[in-house]
């Protein structure tokens, strides 16, 4: 005898069809989820090694500082910018904090890049939805994060150690500081992406950092005035073809009030560079260079 009992069963949906298509999630223009994501790993990567990543290079400055002001400032040793005198106390921690800045910048953005190639991650920021201007924006930002929490720290400490030895840091232009702070982050965090992209392994990437960004930092007024008269004639013409020079010259002017430099045309030589890296660095990831395989 037929059982008079059934059981209704669901009427399939459309949407619960293999058939179906799948609906395209809508971001709008910029995918403002996936971008916070993408920064705030970004910064939490270098903020789980903070001891490595913000301290250490802390502490090397101090030991430059420490090294330096025995070799020359301990005798007094004075730099004249525009005809004026300034004590090699003062003249040395500007370039000092913006050093740091660009070197934080740099490997911030370079070294994720290679550690995601060498660990095979890449996927974890190649397969979500996120445009090439949305993952420049995030690694820059958080390469720019990390160069300026560091070159805050180091000038905070270097600034306390400047007044205990009676000669404090004083403020000359804010907009300065500010300004070729923010450049000087986001200029190496936009190198530290085009290097990351191109490098396929780490001795590539230490290679572009000891012989290209190492002596340009060096060469560009750090521990000098690029118009000190013991040097070649031709160093202060060859200088301004160092992108590094302008920015950490800048950055001295911010708290001297002098420098070696029109501050202005540092300030426009900055931005074009700034600019034109960041559209590099967006042609990039858009073609995918050497992040697909």
């Amino acid at each position: 005898m037929a059982d008079t009992h059934s059981i209704e069963q669901p009427q399939p949906s459309a949407t619960d069809s293999p058939l179906a298509p799948l609906r395209v999630r809508d971001f709008g223009m910029v995918n403002w989820l996936g971008l916070w994501t993408l920064y705030k790993k970004e910064v939490q990567r270098f903020l789980k090694v903070a001891f490595q990543t913000v301290i250490a290079p802390i502490i090397s400055t101090l030991l430059f500082l420490l090294v330096f002001m025995g070799a020359w400032g301990a005798s007094g040793r004075t730099i004249s910018l525009e005809n004026v005198e300034i004590s090699f106390f003062q003249f040395l921690p500007p370039g000092l904090i913006m050093m740091a800045i660009l070197s934080n910048a740099f490997q911030n953005a370079s070294s994720s890049l290679i550690i995601a190639k060498v660990q095979g991650s890449l996927v974890d920021f190649m397969m979500p939805p996120l445009s090439a201007a949305e993952l420049t924006v995030a690694f820059v930002a958080g390469a720019a994060t990390r160069g300026l929490l560091v070159g805050f720290i180091t000038a905070l400490t270097v600034g306390g150690f400047a007044w205990n030895a009676g000669n404090p840091m004083h403020i000359a232009h804010p907009w300065a500081l500010l300004y070729f702070a923010t450049m000087a982050s986001l200029m190496l965090g936009m190198i530290g992406v085009i290097a990351g992209m191109w490098a396929q392994k780490f001795d590539q990437l230490a290679l572009i950092s000891n012989f290209v960004i190492t002596p340009l930092t060096f060469l560009s007024g750090t521990f000098y005035s690029v118009h000190a008269p013991w040097l070649p004639h031709w160093v202060p013409m060859a200088s301004h073809f160092n992108p590094l020079f302008y920015l950490i010259d800048g950055f001295r002017y911010g708290f001297l009030g002098v420098g070696d430099s029109d501050p202005m045309l540092g300030a426009l030589v900055s931005l074009a560079l700034t600019a034109l890296l960041g559209l590099t660095c967006y042609l990039l990831f858009k073609s995918g260079y050497k992040l697909r395989t």
